[in-house]
């Protein structure tokens, strides 16, 4: 099934556009069921997305933020996302350092990914998340000729070893996990993304493709990166 493709001129009114609609649908859960449940992704663009929520002023007690990967590096490496997303936003915002939860990658991929498989135990679907795409179509941590964990059964959390790009060790949320998401919002911008999105419009088996949410799936895009041909 193909995502909702949106499509904004150029990366500052896809950020701003996302920013109001994450906002919108964390009151939407909030008023539900009293939690809103945020997957944070790294990148480029989702940075400039938490910049805006930052200056939105989003975010408290009642938002529940988790990863869906990590680099296995040392805790506060820049080159972490929840050190660039805490830099970016969460260190400012009025989420409680308790509602934040980092992979605790520093513990080498397979201790920390059975550690954040139990914390992610009792916890339901989530309400959005947030992912971006490579150039070879991978998302999160999930690489083309790797297990994606998209099997029936298949962990909730998954230690990567010998990843196309460094580091090579990371953990990632599995596709099977990450499909139990109300919405999956995939944010992709520039024209290094259109041959990856061309091969996802054509129905390639990529990891990108292999993740949807139960209620939407959207892909938000710039100008930029949409295929030529479409």
């Amino acid at each position: 099934m193909q995502p909702d493709w949106r499509v904004f001129a150029d990366a500052g009114t896809l950020v701003a556009a996302l920013a109001d609609a994450l906002c919108v649908e964390a009151e939407t859960a909030i008023a539900a069921r009293g939690v809103f449940h945020l997957v944070l992704a790294g990148g480029t663009t989702p940075l400039a997305l938490y910049r805006a929520l930052a200056d939105r002023r989003a975010g408290d007690a009642r938002w529940q933020v988790w990863y869906g990967d990590e680099r296995c590096l040392p805790a506060g490496h820049p080159e972490r996302n929840n050190v660039m997303i805490e830099a970016a936003w969460l260190a400012a915002s009025s989420i409680p350092p308790e509602s934040r939860r980092p992979i605790p990658a520093e513990c080498g991929a397979v201790d920390a990914a059975t550690r954040y498989a139990g914390w992610l135990k009792d916890v339901g679907d989530f309400d959005v998340v947030l992912l971006g795409m490579g150039e070879d179509g991978h998302t999160a941590s999930l690489f083309p000729d790797h297990d994606w964990g998209g099997a029936p059964g298949s962990p909730d959390v998954l230690a990567i070893y010998a990843a196309p790009k460094p580091p090579p060790e990371r953990v990632s949320l599995s596709a099977a996990r990450l499909r139990r998401s109300r919405r999956v919002w995939f944010v992709i911008t520039g024209s290094g993304k259109r041959e990856a999105l061309a091969r996802w419009k054509s129905g390639e088996t990529l990891p990108v493709a292999a993740v949807r949410g139960k209620l939407n799936t959207a892909a938000w895009l710039d100008a930029a990166a949409w295929p030529a041909e479409a």
